[in-house]
């Protein structure tokens, strides 16, 4: 079993750049399929990126695309999203995720076993 910790979370103005972190315990994130989902008010949550086990490569949301990064430390035992050009629309309570039952891209919230308690990012216009 894994726990994750997100961090990073704030305020932005448009156009600007956030880090967030999730911090795993308990075991490896590279053990998992890790991902950022995100959830604004009044809508679903919805996939933002993910990693492969042992960082292979990354997937991005079309919205995300070009604007944000996701890598791994395993040293840290931590994954990162990096967020750059934030939009209004970007504004939402991110989460972190992990999958154990999958070595590929996986998209649906259903999919993932473990989740942090999430990280606001509010983005002003």
């Amino acid at each position: 079993q894994v726990h994750l910790v997100e961090s990073g979370g704030g305020w932005v103005q448009s156009g600007g750049s956030l880090r967030l972190s999730c911090a795993a315990s308990g075991r490896t994130f590279s053990q998992y399929v890790m991902a950022w989902f995100r959830q604004a008010p009044g809508k679903e949550r919805e996939f933002v990126a993910s990693i492969t086990r042992n960082g292979v490569s990354t997937y991005y949301a079309d919205s995300v695309k070009g604007r944000f990064t996701m890598s791994g430390d395993n040293a840290e035992n931590t994954v990162y999203l990096q967020m750059n050009s934030q939009k209004p629309e970007d504004a939402a309570v991110y989460y972190c995720a992990a999958a154990q039952r999958y070595y590929t891209h996986r998209i649906r919230a259903g999919d993932y076993d473990y989740w942090g308690r999430g990280t606001q990012v509010t983005v002003s216009s």
